[in-house]
């Protein structure tokens, strides 16, 4: 049985933690907040991007069609394009998207396709590393700061160089949706070839100028970035989040387990106290 004095030490140790605990969740709290703007900010214009992207490839198909649309013809050959955040302490939200990542290699691999990563944040890297390293091509950190346009380019542009030489026949995209501070779901989608979602009404009909095919051509490789960029921002609200949800829990256990050896230490701390006076009581008697 534990000592008054190492009781002492343990409640001090958690007393320790809860502090750091509390001082993480007012961090993401505050964070947070701009974080969701961002993310609502962005999502008119990935939404918008592929609204005209769609109205566009209504007008354009067969062997016209731009290869980032049309395809190569196979789908033999896959690019995963995982994202995570660099940092823990979050809950469970690195581990839904890592697993979502994992069922859909899973699911690729077992259909016999040639599966490859790129990894977007230290989680994914680590989370994927150990079981299918040999898989990946690249991967990247996404620091401290908001993501921007300079972190995602270079990534695009990797996609769309590796694409260009014939290497893979389908992207797809892992991250997590921001939904609410609660509520966070992993999410796939398909960028090479662009998912061309169809409306259910007539859609709207536009005079472009110049042709329908010259467009699609200069804003397919742009969706890229746009579509990345989106998915960033939506990972690091839904990771604030998270990591708020879990601080705050962290921190009430922490008080429960306060409580708790408090009330242990009180009862040992008595059981001592009680049993020196049996004893000197004892002791006097038997004078």
């Amino acid at each position: 049985m534990a000592t008054v004095k190492e009781m002492r030490t343990r409640i001090g140790s958690v007393k320790s933690t809860q502090k750091i605990t509390k001082a993480l969740q007012m961090v993401a709290a505050a964070k947070l907040r701009r974080a969701q703007l961002a993310a609502e900010a962005a999502r008119p214009y990935a939404r918008g991007m592929a609204n005209v992207i769609a109205n566009l490839a209504a007008g354009v198909s067969g062997p016209s069609a731009p290869p980032l649309l049309a395809g190569t013809g196979s789908d033999r050959r896959h690019l995963l394009i995982v994202a995570t955040s660099d940092r823990g302490l979050a809950g469970g939200f690195n581990g839904s998207i890592i697993r979502a990542a994992r069922e859909k290699i899973a699911a690729l691999l077992a259909e016999g396709k040639d599966v490859r990563i790129i990894a977007i944040g230290r989680k994914a890297r680590d989370g994927l590393k150990r079981a299918h390293g040999g898989r990946f091509l690249e991967s990247y950190e996404v620091g401290l700061k908001a993501p921007g346009l300079a972190l995602v380019k270079p990534i695009a542009q990797r996609v769309l160089d590796a694409y260009a030489n014939g290497d893979f026949d389908v992207v797809t995209l892992v991250y997590s949706s921001f939904k609410s501070v609660v509520t966070q779901t992993p999410r796939l989608q398909q960028l090479i070839p662009a998912a061309v979602e169809k409306s259910g009404g007539p859609a709207p009909f536009y005079d472009y100028e110049p042709d329908e095919d010259t467009i699609l051509r200069a804003l397919l490789p742009q969706n890229i970035s746009v579509q990345l960029l989106a998915a960033l921002l939506e990972n690091q609200a839904g990771f604030f989040a998270s990591q708020m949800t879990a601080m705050d829990n962290a921190t009430r256990n922490a008080g429960e387990l306060i409580k708790a050896l408090t009330i242990q230490m009180n009862r040992t701390r008595q059981a001592q106290i009680t049993k020196e006076l049996i004893e000197i009581i004892s002791g006097a008697s038997a004078v």
